[in-house]
């Protein structure tokens, strides 16, 4: 699932738009819509984003042949 997908989830859980996204971080709808398109998001976008959805961010590398993450 692509992360503009996971966060599309995530405002819909909170009840919340782009928009609204957009404006708790600080930036334009425009720009941050940009991003959605381009499925484009900077490791420091992510975290800001996680922050302003009150939600936890958690990266990791999965093994796929064993489906575990790699440690």
């Amino acid at each position: 699932m692509a992360m503009t997908e996971k966060i599309r989830i995530a405002l819909i859980k909170r009840n919340m738009t782009v928009s609204q996204l957009a404006e708790k971080l600080g930036c334009s709808s425009q720009n941050l819509s940009a991003k959605f398109r381009r499925d484009n998001f900077s490791e420091k976008d992510l975290q800001d984003i996680a922050k302003a959805l009150d939600c936890t961010l958690e990266m990791n590398f999965i093994d796929e042949g064993t489906g575990k993450p790699l440690s």
